[in-house]
């Protein structure tokens, strides 16, 4: 499953990320989730929940599928 979100800002935060994309309920789950869950960003693994994420971004969520961040214009 490949789904597209869109950001408002020049970057987002992982952490952000990962609530707007309605993978965790609150930001303060992101550290925890990013300790049991695997997170690729662009092929790499990721834990900083500060990671700033752009436009043409791709990110894997195991369990939850691949997301392509893109800025809306």
């Amino acid at each position: 499953m490949e789904e597209t979100i869109e950001i408002s800002t020049e970057t987002i935060p992982l952490g952000q990320f990962l609530k707007l994309a309605n993978i965790i309920e609150t930001g303060g789950m992101a550290r925890w989730f990013l300790n049991e869950y695997d997170v690729y960003v662009n092929d790499e693994r990721e834990t900083r929940r500060g990671r700033k994420l752009r436009d043409g971004d791709r990110v894997v969520v195991e369990g939850a599928g691949t997301f392509n961040v893109v800025q809306m214009k």
